[in-house]
């Protein structure tokens, strides 16, 4: 953890929130579907915890340094500190791993547990290490380990119709749908990693570290958030072609659109609500309407699709506005009377 402990800030208690104050539309709309097979939860939640889980556990128990008030006593204060803010009351285990990779996961089910490695530990200052941990324990506040693990399960028993004819593309289809999911679950735990540090600039500095390897001192912000909006409106339809291409098996976003996704959540206004203390409760979780949810999904992705500068998504609302113009022109030259004859 590099630099000095910075002055402590104020920030703001979020008690009782709900893992879907942070979730965006298209996550929520996957969890509040799955939080309802009671059954496949329950089943899946023993099998795994009794086999997979143990044995990771055992791994980094046996490998690993497992923080606590007298190993990384550092990283155990911020870690208990996210989880406060963030109104995490079971405290899932932490270890730092030695590794050169730049990476935190969470992992297990029925007892989730983080691992950091020691190259992000090693190359973050106090406040990017909080986002870092208040986004792992968004990941395991939202359940995402275990509908996962779900989905790949389904997408398992799916491949029994592989020999089906167009079997193989329905698979593929699945395993696209996964994966864009998977992606959209980082940006929830990108946005439960601001509300536990509260410091936007840190979150920011985390994606600059990521995609330069942890040098900030010749980078700007402003010129890497400008990167974002240019990846979103690069080039022609080749480039958009390209980029659906890039990202298809990929299961997390790229560190500039992560930065510039988050800048978005923040510029929509809903970041300083929930911080003013307007948002969903915990206690009301199995009320969430899967409709609504569905709904907030679709709405997301049409308002993205509405607003994108990508070449490909310009280009379909073209053509769609060349439809609508063409049926009125249709309807403004042809009497009505005749169209219903016809």
């Amino acid at each position: 953890m590099t630099g000095e402990n910075q002055p402590a800030r104020r920030r703001v208690t979020l008690t009782d929130i709900s893992s879907r104050a942070w979730e965006h539309p298209a996550d929520q709309g996957a969890l509040v579907a799955l939080r309802k097979l009671k059954g496949f939860d329950f089943v899946l939640r023993k099998m795994t915890g009794m086999l997979n889980e143990r044995a990771f556990r055992l791994r980094y128990l046996g490998s690993a340094i497992r923080v606590d008030e007298r190993q990384f006593p550092d990283i155990h204060r911020l870690y208990t500190e996210a989880a406060a803010v963030l109104d995490v009351r079971e405290l899932p285990e932490l270890y730092v791993v030695n590794s050169p990779l730049w990476n935190a996961v969470t992992i297990g089910i029925d007892k989730p547990f983080v691992v950091l490695n020691s190259a992000l530990v090693n190359s973050l200052d106090e406040e990017e290490l909080r986002f870092t941990l208040g986004h792992e324990l968004g990941h395991a506040a939202s359940g995402h380990a275990l509908y996962r693990t779900l989905l790949l399960w389904l997408m398992q028993i799916s491949g029994a119709l592989s020999w089906v004819p167009l079997g193989n593309l329905g698979l593929r289809a699945i395993v696209a749908a996964l994966s864009e999911w998977q992606r959209k679950s980082e940006l929830s735990a990108d946005r439960a990693g601001l509300l536990a540090t509260q410091d936007p600039s840190a979150a920011l500095r985390v994606n600059m570290k990521s995609a330069s390897g942890g040098n900030l001192a010749q980078l700007d912000s402003t010129a890497f958030l400008a990167q974002g909006s240019e990846y979103e409106a690069a080039g022609d339809l080749r480039d958009s072609v390209l980029k659906l291409m890039l990202l298809e098996a990929s299961t997390h976003p790229f560190p500039v659109v992560r930065a510039h996704e988050l800048r978005r959540w923040i510029d929509s206004g809903d970041y300083v609500r929930i911080v003013g203390g307007d948002y969903p409760r915990r206690q009301d979780d199995d009320e969430a309407s899967l409709s609504d949810a569905a709904r907030e999904a679709a709405a997301s992705y049409g308002e993205t699709f509405r607003t994108s500068q990508d070449p490909l998504a310009k280009l379909l609302r073209d053509v769609g506005d060349g439809i609508g113009t063409a049926k009125d022109w249709i309807s403004n030259r042809i009497p009505r009377s005749r169209r219903d004859d016809e």
